[in-house]
């Protein structure tokens, strides 16, 4: 618990009281490899802290063609936003890529919280600010850089998972063929 208060209080302070109320809400959860925290179709009640391991978060299109939306690495929050606040069936997956220790809370228990915490209400205030400027930021990457520089960005974002998932989850992450990844790290690797 002490990583999720820490990542918490990095965002916004919270009140030792309000910890207190916060902390209860959770249990903790393996995921091993492969498994879903979250499938498309599903409403989301449930969000999670995930302390330990890689969950990628991807949509797939009628064809069955996966496109890697977002990875989550160590102390990151994870599940269906845009689920959990509209109460409509999610639109993305959120499966694990290694084994993972997820610490899970109910959102609407902790929605109940609010109208007793102003701390707790800026702390997810300040989320839902980090969530929209980070997606808008991911998708002027995809829109106006090339290729390379998606990469690279990664690289810097990412810089221990190229060791720990396979490269064409990374390829559809950045938008491109595995192919077209192999020529970027070998050009980079020359250079």
């Amino acid at each position: 618990m002490k990583a999720l208060l820490n990542f918490l209080n990095t965002i916004s302070p919270i009140q030792e009281n309000t910890w207190s109320e916060v902390k209860n809400l959770f249990t903790v959860y393996s995921l091993k490899k492969g498994e879903f925290f979250l499938k498309e179709g599903e409403v989301a009640t449930n969000f999670g802290f995930l302390k330990q391991g890689v969950v990628r978060a991807f949509y797939r299109n009628d064809d069955g063609v996966e496109y890697n939306k977002h990875f989550f690495t160590d102390n990151n929050m994870i599940g269906g936003y845009s689920s959990l606040v509209t109460q409509l069936p999610n639109t993305i997956n959120q499966q694990a890529l290694t084994d993972c220790v997820i610490l899970i809370g109910n959102y609407k228990k902790l929605i109940d919280l609010l109208d007793h915490h102003q701390d707790l209400e800026r702390l997810l205030r300040k989320i839902a600010e980090r969530y929209f400027v980070d997606k808008e930021k991911r998708e002027v990457e995809i829109v106006l850089l090339e290729a390379n520089k998606r990469y690279a960005i990664f690289q810097n974002e990412y810089p221990d998972l190229e060791q720990v998932i396979p490269q064409y989850h990374i390829a559809s992450y950045l938008g491109i063929t595995p192919t077209q990844l192999s020529r970027i790290r070998a050009k980079k690797n020359k250079g």
